[in-house]
């Protein structure tokens, strides 16, 4: 069925469901999976490789490199799917994404050529920027130094969603003279080690743990310039509210099953079934009504993003400037929003069940450990004091932000 037929609204796009019909099986696949992957803790290298062999992950890549050549509205509405199926996946690739949207705004022609012909190919990058610990808001401790002709890398990451199952791995870095670069290296490269060490309670099969670099041999031609596009912060942000999107239509659609096979009820209840009983409908309607309300803020600030990357590429810096701050205001707008209305409904969830629904082998609890872990990142208490901000005093939101230890001038 299309996505109008199940109620969640228009496509972004005349081609959508032409675009979705390709990968709802694998979709499908997925989703049969997650309640079993969840319990016994398998990580989904499989699902992941359908993705690769499916396009998925080469959605954005122009169709003359061997991609889709997706939109970014089109490309929300699928991690929307993606996330219904299994909110892991979604997360899991959002490195790969942010990854490939520096290289379609990349200055460089012979980069994006080399970059876009390996993810055309399905090929995935995972990330490696985070650092704990006592590590600085200014610099890294991931390190390069000399060594002969080349560099050596040395350091330590952690939150290094879905490196695990990636076959490159994009390292932020601090070189010998104090500025930020980058490396882009193979996984498999000797001195390269990355744990399944991710014990947070929620998204527990992302693979966000540790990765370990030790006297990896790099080349000078390896090393970049530490250069985000511009509309970074926007697009990882939306695509945790893509997740809660799709754990919103998960969760609404699993209680509906439950309720509608559901023979037990109380004698001070207001129907024999549990399907009949209004309050319980009234229930199920909410759940309903939070992922609906969460995916049509998703598409919609996806517009915007989109219109920043269209800026970016006309060239025009004023627009661009513009653009990029709109698409981060419509994004902290829709944060709060969005993540109170799953938080919200994934605890309200088990109102329309009996107890029995707290079982583990039901795994419902999934759904608020993952919302809450997810709208732990970046912290949504400061969204609505840069909306406010924009409101009161016309301050436009800031365009990148690190985490870390202050500089003693900041404090």
């Amino acid at each position: 069925m299309s996505q109008i037929e199940l109620g969640w609204g228009a496509d972004p796009s005349p081609r959508y469901e032409q675009l979705a019909e390709r990968f709802r099986p694998v979709f499908q696949k997925i989703r049969a999976g997650a309640i079993e992957r969840e319990l016994t803790r398998q990580l989904p290298i499989e699902q992941i490789a359908w993705l690769k062999q499916s396009g998925f992950t080469a959605l954005r890549v122009p169709e003359s490199a061997g991609g889709l050549g997706a939109t970014l509205p089109e490309l929300f509405n699928l991690l929307i799917e993606l996330g219904e199926a299994d909110s892991n996946l979604v997360q899991s690739i959002r490195g790969h994404l942010g990854f490939v949207e520096n290289v379609l705004n990349s200055g460089s022609s012979s980069y994006r050529a080399k970059w876009l012909a390996r993810l055309g190919q399905g090929e995935i990058v995972g990330p490696a920027w985070s650092e704990t610990g006592d590590a600085r808001q200014s610099e890294f401790s991931t390190r390069i130094e000399r060594h002969g002709d080349g560099w050596r890398l040395n350091g330590r990451k952690f939150y290094t969603t879905g490196s695990l199952y990636a076959d490159w791995i994009d390292v932020g870095i601090t070189d010998e003279n104090g500025k930020g670069v980058s490396v882009t290296l193979a996984r498999s490269a000797p001195g390269v080690t990355v744990l399944d060490d991710w014990n947070g309670f929620g998204q527990t099969l992302t693979a966000s743990g540790t990765a370990l670099f030790d006297n990896v041999l790099i080349g000078a031609d390896d090393i970049k310039e530490e250069v985000h596009f511009r509309y970074s912060p926007a697009f990882y942000q939306l695509i945790h509210l893509a997740t809660l999107a799709g754990i919103g239509r998960a969760q609404s659609g699993e209680v509906a099953q439950q309720v509608a096979s559901r023979t037990r009820t109380y004698s001070n209840g207001n129907a024999p079934r549990a399907a009949q009983d209004a309050q319980i409908l009234q229930v199920v309607g909410r759940l309903r009504g939070a992922a609906y309300s969460s995916g049509a803020i998703v598409l919609h600030a996806a517009s915007a993003i989109q219109r920043a990357f269209d800026a970016h590429l006309s060239g025009d810096q004023e627009r661009e400037n513009q653009a990029v701050a709109i698409a981060e205001l419509e994004v902290s707008q829709s944060l709060n929003v969005v993540s109170d209305l799953l938080l919200n409904a994934s605890s309200t969830l088990f109102d329309a069940l009996g107890a029995s629904a707290t079982l583990k082998p039901l795994a419902l609890d999934r759904f608020w450990r993952n919302a809450r872990t997810l709208s732990s990142h970046n912290p949504r208490i400061y969204k609505d004091r840069i909306v406010g901000d924009f409101a009161v005093n016309g301050t436009l939101p800031p365009e990148q932000w690190r985490i870390g230890v202050a500089d003693k001038s900041a404090t």
